[in-house]
């Protein structure tokens, strides 16, 4: 019998980390067969002389847990090679859930991650309630990469407290029922249990989430139920907010990881926001000591600055402002026609100088762009292109002679897809570096699926080639091939897939090394009921085979559906 699909002439970098060689794969039944020189038939051959062929890469900290519902082929990561994410993360997730409280839910994500309310409403056809419910959902829909899943803290306490979840100490019977529902999730595939203590992830009331509300004997409670069945990770949003917020978060963080054994990720970032930051560093030699007292714990960073977005199609920081918001609330063109206008340009500047002073209080995303502080023009960049080397607003204003908030006009008029980036923490690719060169520490912080016209962070993946690997020769291939795709899987324990290994899931992406890179993003209307979101795609990649189907070519989806349900290691088959 002959293969499904030959991938013929490619330069194999497998993942492992070691050197790459020149050789074919061999694909059957979703499988990896054979790798070398095959002489086999196939019903499909793929040419890939001239290009990488690696496993797929994986992406363990994403919120696409809605839009599974309606985006079939899992954008925008799957134009950069993903063909696995792992969504739910901290303590978001649409179950459990009871019927009269989706609406709330939907509400509660787009206040912490900017998915759009209308859009959760048309585009879910939501018809579970517990857990296992929602994974069963996920997976018969449709579509082209896999997906595993958390179980959520701030949904399953609102399941079990009700709205008792946003004020009060859980009692002993809700805490019975939530370790209860923990281990139900846990048997039914569940990745692991999610939290957060992020002092930025608020309900649309502007008051902590219910995660934020629990005490840590929770905490301990409910990680100690993953702890009994010896399954699950738990995933954590820290507490950045100041200095010794983090000191204190951190130092109980790891008395929840070596109690209980369990795998432990956060986030890992540099920041100069907050009372007292402390350095980088400090995180990344946490991770050591925690390491040495025998916790399994890691970081998760990104592969550049984390950014509030801005845009004329989207916010901009003045969008706060009453003459402002008077004006954004047109239609587009009529936007411009004003924004033209002599007299209306003068008020519009005007106006700035009434916004809120910044202050030293963090500000994730959301805030920094729904509740904009003035901005500091010399940390606000005029995207274009996306090699990290942007021109600042304040330095086009003294180019120009201009107000920095007339050089904004006047760039969104002459290209209305024009962003700006303002950084938010990692502003310093040192410090950013720093961070992914640690053993400890994990490339996958994308945020994919969240957060859509706020940040656009689905594009790490060709960002690291291009990048860390291509311009700053900070990494070779093979050693950031490795990132994107062993590790990740090691830490999440796909044991079949991360590796190009005979006996493998066959998730491969093939791409230029010369070209690879993210695109410009751009704000589009294709979310459903026509909800706006950041949509960037990638150059250079020329196909990414999913379970041993070929999903997209050349950047267009092939309309294939081969994606997976990834049910984690405590998983019982039913």
């Amino acid at each position: 019998m002959g293969l499904d699909l030959l991938i013929r002439n490619g330069t194999i970098v497998d993942g492992s980390g070691a050197a790459r060689y020149r050789g074919d794969v061999g694909i059957k039944d979703g499988q990896i067969v054979e790798i070398g020189r095959i002489r086999a038939v196939a019903e499909r051959t793929l040419d890939a002389d001239g290009l990488i062929v690696a496993p797929g890469f994986i992406d363990g900290h994403t919120h696409m847990d809605a839009q599974v519902a309606w985006d079939q082929i899992g954008s925008c990561s799957c134009w950069h090679g993903v063909t696995t994410v792992i969504m739910g993360n901290c303590g978001f997730a649409l179950a459990p859930c009871k019927a009269a409280e989706r609406e709330w839910f939907a509400r509660c994500l787009t206040a912490v991650e900017d998915i759009p309310t209308e859009a959760m409403l048309a585009g879910i056809d939501w018809t579970w309630e517990t857990f296992p419910e929602y994974l069963a959902t996920v997976d018969r829909l449709p579509k082209a990469i896999n997906y595993g899943a958390y179980i959520g803290h701030s949904a399953l306490r609102m399941y079990v407290m009700g709205r008792r979840a946003l004020s009060e100490t859980a009692t002993e019977d809700d805490l019975a029922r939530m370790a209860a529902a923990v281990k139900e999730a846990i048997r039914a595939g569940a990745m692991g249990f999610s939290s957060s203590r992020a002092t930025t992830h608020v309900t649309p009331d502007n008051t902590p989430v219910a995660s934020r509300i629990a005490d840590w004997s929770e905490v301990d409670r409910l990680v100690g139920a993953m702890a009994e069945l010896n399954a699950g990770i738990f995933q954590v949003g820290p507490d950045t907010s100041g200095g010794e917020a983090q000191r204190r978060f951190l130092a109980r963080l790891k008395q929840v990881a070596v109690e209980t054994g369990r795998p432990v990720m956060f986030g890992t970032i540099s920041s100069r926001q907050g009372d007292k930051p402390n350095p980088w560093t400090y995180q990344l030699e946490y991770l050591d000591d925690c390491a040495a007292a025998g916790a399994r714990m890691w970081g998760q960073t990104t592969t550049r600055s984390i950014n509030a977005i801005f845009s004329l199609k989207s916010y901009l920081p003045f969008d706060v402002l009453p003459v402002w918001r008077a004006l954004r609330h047109l239609p587009l063109d009529e936007q411009k026609q004003r924004l033209a206008d002599p007299a209306t340009r003068r008020q519009l500047v005007a106006a700035e100088a009434e916004m809120k002073p910044r202050g030293n209080v963090f500000q994730g995303g959301g805030a920094a762009t729904t509740d904009p502080r003035k901005p500091d023009y010399d940390n606000l960049y005029a995207m274009k292109s996306v090699d990290w080397d942007d021109p600042t607003v304040a330095q086009l204003s003294a180019q120009r002679g201009k107000h920095p908030v007339e050089v904004m006009i006047d760039l969104v008029l002459e290209n209305d897809n024009q962003v700006f980036i303002q950084p938010l923490v990692n502003e310093q690719p040192d410090h950013v570096l720093g961070m992914l060169k640690h053993p400890r520490t994990l490339a996958t912080f994308s945020d994919s699926g969240a957060h859509v016209c706020q940040e656009m962070g689905s594009s790490l993946q060709t960002h690291m080639l291009s990048y860390w690997v291509r311009a700053k020769r900070a990494f070779t291939l093979e050693e950031a091939v490795r990132k994107l795709t062993f590790d990740n899987a090691s830490a999440w324990e796909l044991n079949d897939r991360g590796l190009l290994r005979t006996g493998y899931k066959a998730d491969l992406v093939l791409f230029d090394e010369v070209r690879v890179r993210p695109a410009m993003p751009s704000v589009e209307t294709d979310l459903p009921g026509g909800a706006r979101r950041l949509v960037q795609k990638a150059e250079g990649i020329a196909a990414v085979v999913v379970n041993g189907q070929v999903t997209l070519e050349n950047g267009e989806a092939t309309g294939r559906m081969p994606g997976a349900l990834l049910r984690g290691p405590g998983a019982r088959e039913a």
